[in-house]
């Protein structure tokens, strides 16, 4: 997690500021990374900040990930509540490796 969120009955006023602030510097803890599992065609995801109508966003970190959003068959298949589901080609690479982001 890359923000610092203040709790929700938080009454400290420099704990509030500073998650506005890191908000606005860019941190959240809407991110995470995940590498496809191997031998398998679909990967499911742990993301607490996720809901049924949240979008998935990725990013390819290694040239096999890369390779594989180039070869047209890897989507986001399933979103729900703090989780969402890749499908993608069954091999056995081992680093297929992207960051994600998770907004609404």
């Amino acid at each position: 997690m890359a923000g610092n969120p203040p709790a929700p009955l938080e009454k400290n006023l420099v704990r509030i500021v500073q998650g506005v602030r890191e908000l606005f510097q860019g941190r959240s803890n809407a991110v995470g990374v995940v590498t496809l599992t191997e031998n398998a065609t679909t990967t499911d995801v742990a993301a607490l900040n996720c809901g049924a109508d949240s979008k998935v966003f990725l990013t390819p970190t290694t040239a096999n990930a890369a390779a594989e959003v180039g070869a047209g068959g890897m989507y986001i298949s399933a979103v729900a509540s703090q989780q969402f589901t890749i499908t993608h080609a069954n091999n056995a690479q081992t680093d297929r490796t992207f960051h994600y982001v998770v907004l609404g």
